[in-house]
């Protein structure tokens, strides 16, 4: 169902033209489990599209999300989706690897936006862009609701590549988070090196076994 919140859309206007600001969406998926890389995705959309039925990714079914994320492929101008590693997440911490993540999103793009408008309240350095942080943009601003969209996507297709390795840890229904099967199929099976090892649960759980 579309959502009831009007999008923002971004226009200049020069000598009485209106022209279409070349704006990209940015935002990310994958903070919060415990396996896997974290994932951004930027995303540039034409001035007139046809997308019916997107808003934030987090409220829309998983068919619906993976219909969408084709059609915005097709018609963005251009899109790009970036990760960083558990290792990475392990080596800068998982806030600064999300703002690395975003910042290969947006380098990634084929085309050069004119603004960035990104999810949440922290913008990544060195973008060399003028952007803005939203609070809930992903409801809010249609750009940063597709790039909600790929980064999901994307970040459920690892969940599910990853499942096809070890599918004991059932990450194809718990995409990652932690959830009692995922922990108890931790303390079963142990860690993988997919796993989150900075993340608490993970890390614990090894604090454990050095004691044995």
């Amino acid at each position: 169902m579309p959502s009831e919140t009007p999008f923002r859309r971004h226009r200049a206007i020069p000598t009485g033209n209106i022209m279409h600001i070349l704006t990209a969406g940015v935002d990310e998926a994958g903070r919060g489990p415990l396996v896997g890389s974290v994932f951004a995705a930027a995303v540039i959309l034409p001035e007139i599209f046809d997308l019916p039925g997107l808003t934030d990714s987090k409220k829309l079914s998983e068919k619906k999300r993976d219909a969408l994320a084709e059609m915005i492929k097709n018609q963005a101008v251009a899109w790009h989706v970036a990760a960083a590693s558990p290792e990475e997440i392990a080596s800068l911490n998982i806030l600064h690897a999300t703002m690395l993540a975003m910042k290969r999103a947006v380098d990634g793009l084929a085309v050069r936006p004119e603004r960035i408008f990104i999810d949440g309240n922290r913008i990544p350095e060195h973008l060399n862009i003028p952007a803005e942080a939203v609070v809930k943009g992903d409801s809010k601003i249609i750009e940063i609701s597709a790039a909600s969209v790929l980064a999901k996507t994307a970040r459920d297709a690892e969940m599910y590549a990853l499942a096809q390795r070890h599918p004991q840890y059932g990450f194809d229904k718990h995409k990652g988070y932690g959830t009692k099967q995922h922990l108890e199929a931790l303390k079963q099976y142990g860690v993988l090196p997919e796993h989150r090892r900075d993340f608490a649960p993970v890390r614990n759980l090894l604090a454990q076994q050095t004691l044995f």
